[in-house]
């Protein structure tokens, strides 16, 4: 056989052989194998570190970077080296805000849509996966440190077994930033430690007399410090800074002599503090020798309370309302991987908290058919290269019926440039003066809501309205439990921990 014919012949063999593989391939349906891919995991070769930093009750007006009085060179430095977001909006207090955080899905379906008191029976539907349920699958090292307030009567409620591999922090929405002791108000006063080390009380003989800002920076520190760099890692920072009560070491409450109101004097040099000590942990990143594989993602949880110090200037309303000042939130993306180098930018693409679970899934390539019904959308593409989002509308809040609380149910949803509520109490300075009409706002011309044109865009207002009843329609029935006595840490070793 000649070299000519030997050749022929294998070609032959090969396309019998390509003919016998393509006759055994089925037709495949490209919606299920679309689904296949996503629930495929296909992790990236080198996938970055996320740090997640969620400040509480921090104010529009009280960072640096927006102009204010307080002073928070490490904040300002990372958003104005990254992306600012300033069209990014949560939840007007804090339970609802971590839920649709971890979740990705809107109040409506996970039934918080108010704050958890310690000794309420309920949490954070297990049902639904988490961003730490996730990313451990993905393998990642996943770790919360701070607030939890997503529930804790049940043991299955407790952060570690929400996907985090450890947990350091207090569960409650409020504590004491020294002695770290919550109390419990509605029927019976009920006080007890509120710190918890994984799934047991924390030492507290240890960590009594430690601030919280500083204790709980350190453990971030630790975790950074110790994590195998090649193993990816996911922190969930929950500082409690900087709700109240008001509390600050000396040193940063001194640094405001200028400023005449003690509670705003108190407000800053906590917000001074928890600047210090982000940089602070920016800097054992870099000490650890992976700043150029992590992302930095920061936020508030809400607006601030004028009451205790804080600041939405020049925002209308406060903390637990629906005006800007209470939903429109502090927020940047800092990261090498980002690849602007130190010449950040603003970012006025609509955003929404529920956005961080498929933008961090993603990234991280924890891909998921989970998440099909998420209320978030991926921003990576819009944030690493300022092109439009896909995210045209928020459903800021639908209140739920309970147990009669609410005499006027308040309901809200953003739509483009448009902005409607319904039912919102107060003028946005005050909640005193009841105003239950329907307002509307071009939030994008009119950011301070000081021309309200419900009047003149009535087929607008109808379109909103429409879509606000096609929301309700799909809400879950909220019943939110009495308080149950039986949670007293008097009856559980002096802490606050799952009773049930």
């Amino acid at each position: 056989m000649t070299v000519v014919k030997a050749k022929q012949l294998i070609k032959i063999l090969v396309i019998l052989l390509l003919c016998y593989k393509l006759s055994n391939i089925k037709v495949i349906n490209t919606k299920s194998f679309h689904r296949t891919l996503q629930t495929t995991p296909q992790f990236p070769e080198t996938r970055p570190n996320i740090i997640f930093i969620i400040a509480d009750d921090l104010g529009y007006n009280d960072v640096g970077y927006h102009g204010s009085e307080i002073k928070t060179p490490n904040l300002d430095k990372l958003a104005m080296s990254g992306v600012r977001l300033e069209n990014y909006y949560v939840q007007p207090v804090c339970t609802p805000t971590r839920g649709q955080l971890l979740t990705g899905r809107y109040q409506i379906y996970t039934g918080l849509n108010w704050v958890l008191w310690p000794a309420t029976p309920a949490g954070l539907p297990l049902e639904y996966p988490t961003i730490a349920d996730k990313l451990r699958e993905a393998g990642y090292s996943t770790h919360m440190v701070g607030k939890w307030h997503l529930g804790f009567y049940k043991s299955e409620f407790l952060p570690t077994s929400r996907g985090f591999d450890t947990f350091f922090g207090f569960l409650s929405g409020h504590s004491d930033y020294y002695t770290h002791i919550t109390g419990n108000y509605q029927r019976k006063t009920m006080i007890g430690y509120d710190l918890m080390e994984n799934d047991n009380p924390a030492n507290i003989t240890q960590y009594n007399g430690s601030y919280s800002t500083h204790l709980f920076a350190m453990k971030v520190k630790n975790l950074i410090r110790k994590q195998d760099i090649d193993k990816p890692m996911f922190i969930y920072l929950s500082f409690q800074a900087v709700h109240a009560p008001l509390q600050v070491p000396d040193k940063y409450f001194n640094a405001y002599p200028y400023i005449n109101d003690l509670n705003r004097r108190k407000y800053a040099g906590m917000v001074s503090c928890m600047d210090e000590e982000v940089g602070n942990i920016v800097e054992a990143i870099k000490e650890r020798g992976i700043w150029n594989n992590t992302v930095i993602i920061f936020t508030t949880d809400n607006g601030a309370n004028p009451k205790v110090g804080g600041s939405n200037w020049p925002l209308k309303g406060t903390k637990s309302t629906l005006w800007e000042g209470g939903i429109r939130a502090v927020g940047f993306v800092n990261s090498p991987l980002l690849g602007f180098g130190e010449e950040g930018y603003i970012s006025k693409e609509l955003m929404h908290v529920t956005d961080w679970l498929p933008t961090i899934t993603n990234l991280a390539g924890a891909y998921s058919n989970a998440f099909d019904k998420t209320d978030g959308i991926d921003q990576w593409t819009s944030l690493k290269y300022g092109t439009s989002t896909k995210r045209y509308e928020i459903l800021h809040n639908i209140d739920p019926v309970i147990n009669n609380t609410y005499h006027t149910r308040r309901f809200s949803m953003r739509m483009g440039a448009w902005k409607i509520m319904v039912g919102q109490s107060g003028s946005g300075s005050d909640n005193k003066r009841t105003n239950p009409k329907m307002h509307l706002y071009n939030i994008e011309n009119d950011p301070r809501e000081e021309e309200d044109l419900f009047e003149k865009f009535p087929n607008i207002v109808e379109n909103m309205l429409k879509k606000l009843e096609y929301y309700e329609q799909g809400m879950i029935t909220s019943h939110l439990p009495d308080i149950d006595t039986s949670a007293d840490p008097v009856l559980h070793d002096g802490f606050w921990q799952p009773w049930k």
